[in-house]
């Protein structure tokens, strides 16, 4: 049974959502669904996570705080800050550095005004350096919520940032 805390921080549709990835797992096995948990109340929030929420999942899931803490500070798909409406996460490892991705970096960071792992004055983007992301044959690539953009030229990037505004 969770506590108190899970109880009133986690909404009724999130813990409905997390028991169901509850249910792939052994019973004594619950804190397996700590990533989908981390995930599911991300998005619901904004796409951040507090160190109140984490406390909900640490307790709904029945694990200590710290774990839970491990795992969403490890993982470069969730966030301990507010983001922007689009985090543009740009791969920057080997296959996309050798195509450009430091070209792609620097016209974004010049077109939005910021640097990577930065947030925009209006909070419309966040600028985040990932590692691979599996694209590299189409490198250079950079994700925007669930949708892959690759063979980037800056003439693409405008493009699609246009197509967001």
């Amino acid at each position: 049974m969770a506590t108190a805390n899970a109880q009133t921080r986690l909404s009724a549709e999130i813990k409905a959502e997390i028991d169901k990835h509850i249910a792939k797992y052994p019973a004594n096995r619950k804190q397996s669904a700590v990533m989908p948990a981390l995930t599911l109340v991300q998005n619901s929030n904004g796409g951040w996570l507090t160190t109140e929420l984490m406390d909900a999942i640490a307790d709904y899931l029945q694990m200590p705080a710290i774990a839970v803490y491990e795992v969403a500070s490890f993982y470069s798909m969730y966030e301990l800050k507010p983001v922007g409406k689009y985090k543009i996460c740009v791969c920057t490892n080997v296959s996309c550095m050798l195509c450009g991705s430091d070209e792609i970096v620097a016209h974004l960071e010049k077109r939005l005004g910021i640097k990577l792992g930065e947030t925009s004055a209006d909070n419309k983007f966040t600028l985040k350096e990932v590692e691979c992301l599996a694209a590299c044959g189409n490198a250079p690539m950079f994700q925007i919520g669930r949708e892959y953009y690759e063979n980037l030229t800056p003439e693409k990037v405008d493009q699609i940032l246009d197509d967001l505004e």
